[in-house]
């Protein structure tokens, strides 16, 4: 493969990911998410307690010589994602106490800013069979801007607090291992070693990405971050470099469909809405100088003047201002503290806002 002008979205492209990504365009992705190999270090075959063989990764693509090795490889893949990233861009990997310090301290060498590290806890995890060691019941995930100067980068945090029952997402997220139907099989055996369950893709996708994204995944395996961006609306690059785990993936995304458009929306952050000024509200009319307004328990009572701002006794001030003083508090969203009458109920100001948001919205 030369090197390309143009993206090849929607396609696994078989090969070395570091060769790979050295040819695609230069700042063109807008999300990496990596699942590189953990370099495991098993010692010998790992038995349970009735002496069956525990399926553990033994595959060759998690072997190397030594640290040294792994390290080397670890600064090249990563190099070659950093330079494929948009500057807004932002990068996901994945990983267990084998790996994990050592990837991290090398992104930060190479410029990456860590914004959170994520714990996955799993629900089910395997157990530990000798009895020498807490049980691994997690992995730690970093989501990394490309700079520390970056000034944007995509998180759909409303999005994410919907998700989660309208409460803050946490950076600790508990989902279980890939399993039941989920996990790819071939003759009775897992298809892959370390498949990662669907549900922890979409929510790493769903949070900072948007609709038409290109998700870059080197490490594409059988290829679960594909089938949550097709199902999310999104775009993917895969590069794979094992036949058989191309070709498990081609067969796996021919049976995602995308969601509808109308389905694909998802809660946007109020500070991406259009600035709207209450002296907007007023010169359009939809409130009227010397018109009342009051706080829900109809305790306050201010007066709106004709430049948008209100009076209440001597004082004077922004909705906000006004609103903070009443209630002897540091600071007040008065957009939603203030009420206005409509046929005898109390109704917020901020549908007045929102009114002319849409509006700007359709224009």
């Amino acid at each position: 493969m030369s090197s390309l002008k143009t993206l090849p979205r929607n396609r696994i492209l078989k090969g070395d990911c570091i060769e790979l990504m050295r040819r695609l365009p230069e700042k063109s992705v807008d999300l990496v998410f990596a699942d590189p190999p953990y370099n495991m270090q098993l010692g010998g075959e790992l038995l349970r307690p009735n002496n069956t063989a525990v399926d553990g990764v033994d595959d060759a693509w998690d072997k190397f010589d030594d640290f040294a090795h792994y390290d080397q490889f670890t600064r090249e893949w990563l190099s070659a994602a950093r330079r494929v990233l948009k500057d807004d861009g932002a990068l996901w990997v994945i990983g267990s106490y084998h790996n994990i310090y050592r990837v991290g301290a090398i992104l930060q060498e190479l410029g990456f800013w860590v914004l959170n590290d994520i714990i996955w806890r799993k629900t089910n995890p395997m157990p530990n069979f000798r009895g020498v060691r807490f049980t691994n019941a997690h992995e730690t995930l970093l989501w990394c801007a490309k700079s520390k100067d970056q000034k944007r980068y995509t998180f759909n945090y409303e999005a994410m607090k919907v998700l989660n029952d309208d409460l803050q997402m946490r950076s600790d997220w508990t989902l279980p291992i890939c399993s039941g139907g989920e996990r790819l099989r071939k003759d009775g055996q897992k298809a892959h070693a370390t498949q990662k369950p669907e549900a922890l893709l979409y929510r790493v996708i769903l949070s900072t990405t948007n609709e038409g994204d290109v998700v870059l995944d080197p490490f594409f395996g059988t290829g679960t971050t594909g089938a949550a961006c097709k199902k999310l609306g999104r775009d993917y690059i895969g590069i794979e470099r094992e036949e058989e785990y191309v070709k498990l993936a081609l067969e796996r995304l021919s049976r995602v469909s995308r969601l509808a458009p109308e389905d694909l929306a998802v809660t946007r952050s109020k500070r991406k809405e259009p600035r709207v000024p209450f002296g907007t509200v007023v010169e359009r009319g939809l409130l009227e100088p010397g018109q009342i307004l009051f706080d829900r328990s109809r305790r306050y009572f201010a007066r709106v003047r004709a430049d948008g701002s209100l009076a209440i006794d001597d004082a004077t001030g922004s909705i906000h201002k006004v609103g903070a003083m009443v209630q002897g508090a540091a600071s007040c969203n008065g957009w939603t503290f203030w009420y206005f009458d409509v046929e005898g109920s109390p109704v917020p100001i901020d549908v007045l806002r929102q009114k002319l948001r849409a509006e700007m919205k359709e224009a």
